[in-house]
């Protein structure tokens, strides 16, 4: 969806962007593209081979600055520069990218095979295998519950612990997804057994939605009056939360009695431009992957 989320952030030749996903620069290319001299383009993600290929395509562009953060820093960053109340769009391409699912060795996908490491910034930090190696049951079914909606956590769970206690937990990708198969007794139709797992370990282990949430805390303040919010999510774990924070941000609440002003605090913050958009048909028979994307807009008002 690189060009209806370019549109929906209305870009303005002079304006200030936040490309807080960078991923392989589809979307800050295209955004560039529709920007002028003056403006500026903050460019982000925190997988170390994003941010170099981004220095290797944008480094020389005056307008660009480059930096590998996770994106729930971004407040602290864009205060530190000055721009707090001054940015004119920020994008959000939710997930994981398609190349880090394509190389095996990012341990993301298990439709190849690849070591068990899930981690976005693979520079550091706990991998997947490492933190299976320690977590106790109780917490492999409540992350398995929470962020994969899997309900047959409580299986697939045991399975691990008793493959661990034998000395015997997969060290990858492909490993872990038999295990996975053999502990699920019914499996969804159209759906590989170990979708929802995947989804569940990575999201937790890189603490997605937590660095979502921290970001949209910080949304109403960083954006200028008029400056937008767009989001694009493949699961329902995203998609709700920027939903309720679009809500919660655009009513202005209950009133007392007789009041005649709206009290400052209970101003809305954000205004939601149109409904939740869905990809076109025709690309998503270029790009399977796009099929569960869905993409959000919100502007700041004064």
């Amino acid at each position: 969806m690189r060009d209806e989320a370019v549109a929906a952030l209305a870009p303005r030749i002079d304006g200030v962007y936040v490309d807080a996903t960078y991923g392989r620069g589809g979307h800050a290319g295209a955004l560039l593209e529709a920007l002028g001299e003056g403006a500026r383009l903050w460019l982000v993600d925190r997988d170390p081979e994003a941010v170099a290929q981004a220095y290797e395509r944008h480094g020389h562009d005056p307008r660009c600055r480059i930096l590998q953060a996770n994106f729930a820093e971004l407040g602290v960053e864009l205060r530190a520069a000055g721009l707090a109340g001054r940015v004119s769009g920020i994008l959000l391409d939710l997930g994981v990218s398609s190349p880090q699912l394509d190389q095996p060795q990012r341990g993301f996908s298990f439709m190849r095979e690849g070591p068990l490491d899930m981690r976005m910034d693979n520079g550091g930090g706990e991998t997947a295998v490492e933190w299976l190696e320690r977590v106790d049951a109780g917490t492999l079914v409540r992350v398995l519950r929470e962020y994969g909606e899997e309900r047959y956590a409580r299986r697939i769970a045991a399975a691990i612990v008793a493959a661990r206690d034998a000395a015997a937990l997969p060290q990858t990708t492909t490993g872990l997804a038999r295990l996975i198969t053999e502990a699920v007794p019914r499996p969804e139709p159209g759906r590989h057994p170990a979708t929802r797992s995947f989804q569940a370990i990575r999201i937790h282990l890189n603490g997605e939605l937590e660095s979502l949430s921290r970001l949209l805390d910080d949304i109403c303040e960083l954006l200028e009056p008029g400056g937008r919010l767009v989001v694009i999510s493949f699961h329902s774990l995203e998609d709700r939360r920027v939903k309720r924070f679009m809500t919660r941000n655009s009513q202005v609440g209950d009133l007392p009695p007789g009041a005649g002003v709206v009290p400052a605090e209970k101003r809305p913050g954000l205004r939601r431009i149109g409904r939740a958009h869905r990809p076109a048909e025709a690309e998503v028979q270029r790009n399977p992957r796009a099929r569960s994307a869905t993409l959000r807009i919100a502007e700041r008002l004064p």
